[in-house]
């Protein structure tokens, strides 16, 4: 459907498996990286816009990096309806196909997650192959997330009541990867997002 310049922001649908797939690009002339950001759970309201996903998205664009955002099917103006975790893995495998397009194919990729696309980021990681995971809230007692590599960025709020921390530490732990815990701090980070993207700005490798 649309190409859009680099060295911009902008919305635009673009094809995706299911129709059209509406996203938000951001490119500097010479972006250092390439990062896409997948949102929480489509059913229970998450979208693009929400707040954690759009931390995710600032921290990447001050760290100098290409970001696309996008709405899973069946989200805003995104056709089709919700899949499960299987249709909306071939949706981010679109993004991340269009976005590579829209930068030179050799920057590193950063793949991020928050909850719900966490899960769908870990069902990518055969195809993306990032040199940056990034997982925030991984979603690990709803969904069943595959192992990671090492070096994954994990960041999680002890206070979550949506995914309790034990469960995410139980599914880091015989993979000896390492959890960021955000002190008495919810699933959504409420008054702590400014700390959120301190965190990952200081901790991702480009």
């Amino acid at each position: 459907m649309t190409t859009l310049p680099p060295a911009r922001a902008a919305s635009a649908l673009i094809d995706g498996p299911a129709g059209a797939l509406e996203i938000a690009f951001h490119a500097p002339e010479q972006p250092a990286a390439l990062a896409l950001i997948c949102h929480p759970h489509p059913v229970h309201g998450g979208t693009m816009d929400n707040k954690v996903v759009q931390t995710l998205a600032k921290a990447f664009a001050e760290l100098g990096c290409a970001t696309l955002r996008f709405n899973f099917r069946g989200v805003g103006k995104s056709a089709g309806a919700f899949d499960d975790g299987i249709g909306e893995t071939e949706d981010a495998a679109a993004a991340l196909l269009w976005a590579r397009a829209q930068v030179p194919s050799s920057l590193p990729l950063i793949a991020a997650g928050f909850s719900f696309g966490c899960f769908v980021q870990s069902r990518l990681l055969p195809r993306s192959q990032p040199q940056q995971l990034v997982l925030v809230g991984p979603a690990v007692s709803r969904f069943q997330l595959a192992g990671v590599p090492q070096d994954t960025l994990v960041i999680h709020g002890e206070a979550d009541d949506v995914v309790p921390l034990d469960a995410v530490m139980a599914w880091a732990r015989p993979q000896g990867l390492p959890v960021t815990v955000f002190p008495g701090t919810g699933h959504f980070f409420h008054g702590r997002l400014t700390e959120l993207k301190a965190v990952v700005k200081r901790n991702c490798r480009i």
